[in-house]
């Protein structure tokens, strides 16, 4: 609307469109489960098949829960949907891992900033 009245011209859906491009770009983007498996595995050199593996050691349990954590906020798939991407998990253990992470970005400037990076890298 601002535009419009600032150039003196009528909104069409082309204006908004021109003026709206690069966020419509990034909406298009949809990120996968399966990339952001991949990308942290590979961020923690741990095998892909550790993501739902039933393994509990941190060193694997930890870039897990970031990989969910990730999956949640940049998927549109349910907690349910999820946990079963990572080795028939239940909701609950998603739920968990989400509330993990987001403590660990407040307490840990390291998994702060490896969230952030992963995030952008998957972004695009």
């Amino acid at each position: 609307v601002a535009h419009g009245q600032l150039i003196g011209r009528e909104i069409t859906v082309e204006m908004a469109q021109d003026v709206l491009h690069d966020l419509l770009r990034q909406a298009d983007r949809k990120v996968t489960v399966d990339e952001i498996q991949q990308r942290v595995a590979a961020h923690y050199n741990i095998k892909l098949a550790e993501m739902s593996s039933p393994r509990r050691a941190r060193s694997v349990a930890r870039p897990r829960q970031v990989a969910m954590y990730l999956a949640k906020q940049l998927t549109t798939l349910s907690l349910p949907q999820i946990g079963k991407r990572f080795g028939n998990r239940d909701h609950t253990t998603v739920m968990h891992a989400v509330r993990k992470i987001e403590e660990l970005k407040i307490s840990d400037l390291s998994i702060a900033e490896d969230v952030e990076l992963l995030k952008r890298q998957l972004q695009g």
